[in-house]
């Protein structure tokens, strides 16, 4: 019998939790650490932080370091934070010491886009180190990208990319809804904008990057679009009440012009509660090629449980993946991990056969 893959967890919120949670239904992935950023919390039993049934055994550890020492994980998985240039030093510290790493932070999908010194850096410790870096999430990392572009296999040639993601707000908390403008006033949500309190989605330069590298685009400028949606009705979430006339959401769109055409369109209309003014959530996919592809789904993908097992799902991959910084474009496409871990097969080694 194989040993189980060893897997260190950096963070304790909705994300990081989730990941602990499934970790515990996989066979072959043993969760042997929890990194947590609040010192206050260091000590405390894992399973009990996040209200688990029972304990775990493990304590919330803020001293990544000597933990990594400790335990000697096989890979970690990253959910403290959405920017590059804050994943930076914890995902240093792991690679500094030859732990193969997974991060859900929407900037690493595509780090080249918009923090380029620190994708060089971190590719060429993870290269000098022996290790591999991944970043992935359901949106960057799949509804927007990925999905998008294993579409454009069947077309012979693709003149343009129009994909839309529209989602409920009202399963998130305050981080999220303040980036969005949720409970403003339009005139408030409007200097939000300008001053950059309210930015909307994180990921779609992300996105436009990963699609058009792999497809070969060289995009000239990408123009963003930031528009309130607007409640005609009450809606109220554990952490926000919008009354009829504030903001209930933002509808976010990037536009990428390639060879002075409109190449790539993204759009993401975010708000907490659409049923409620009859807005139905989903995803949808239209290319413009040979043969033109339509695909769309409803309600949408949901964003939290998705992520988290995109991040468990990818562990095999990166595991069998070359070192040096990846995005889920550079790895064949994961799959759920239905069996044991370390029994998954990379869909590019060939069998075995005796």
């Amino acid at each position: 019998m194989r040993d189980p893959v060893k897997v260190l967890v950096l963070g304790t919120g909705q994300m990081g939790s989730g990941i602990v949670r499934l970790l515990g239904r996989k066979r072959g992935l043993a969760l042997v650490g929890v990194h947590g950023r609040r010192t206050d919390r260091a000590g405390l039993d894992v399973g009990t932080a996040i209200g688990l049934e029972s304990p775990l055994g493990l304590p919330i550890r803020s001293d990544l370091e000597r933990l990594c020492d400790e335990v000697r994980p096989d890979v970690a998985i990253q959910a403290t934070c959405s920017r590059a240039a804050d994943a930076e030093s914890e995902l240093a510290v792991l690679l500094e010491r030859g732990v193969n790493a997974i991060t859900i932070a929407e900037e690493m999908a595509w780090p080249a886009a918009q923090s380029p010194d620190v994708a060089a850096r971190l590719d060429a410790l993870a290269r000098t180190r022996g290790a591999t870096l991944l970043g992935t999430g359901v949106n960057p990392g799949f509804v927007l990208d990925l999905l998008v572009l294993v579409l454009t296999a069947v077309c012979a040639d693709v003149a343009s990319i129009t994909a839309t993601r529209t989602n409920d707000l009202s399963p998130y908390g305050p981080t999220v809804l303040t980036a969005q403008g949720v409970g403003l006033s339009p005139d408030a949500f409007r200097r939000g904008v300008e001053d950059g309190s309210v930015f909307g989605h994180l990921g779609f330069r992300e996105s436009i990057a990963m699609i058009a590298a792999v497809l070969g685009w060289e995009v000239e400028r990408i123009d963003e679009t930031r528009r309130p949606i607007v409640a005609r009705v009450r809606r109220e979430t554990p952490f926000v009440t919008v009354e009829p006339g504030q903001v209930a959401g933002c509808e976010h769109e990037a536009i990428a012009h390639v060879a002075g055409r409109t190449a790539i369109t993204l759009v993401h209309p975010q708000q907490v509660h659409p049923e409620l003014e009859g807005v139905a959530t989903g995803d949808r996919i239209e290319i413009d090629g040979t043969p033109p592809v339509r695909m769309s789904g409803s309600p949408e993908i949901p964003g939290g449980l998705a992520t988290v097992a995109l991040a468990v799902n990818a562990i095999p991959r990166v595991l069998a993946a070359a070192p040096g910084l990846m995005s889920i474009a550079d790895l064949p496409p994961p799959a759920a991990i239905l069996g044991d871990a370390r029994q998954t097969r990379d869909p590019l080694r060939r069998p075995d056969h005796g």
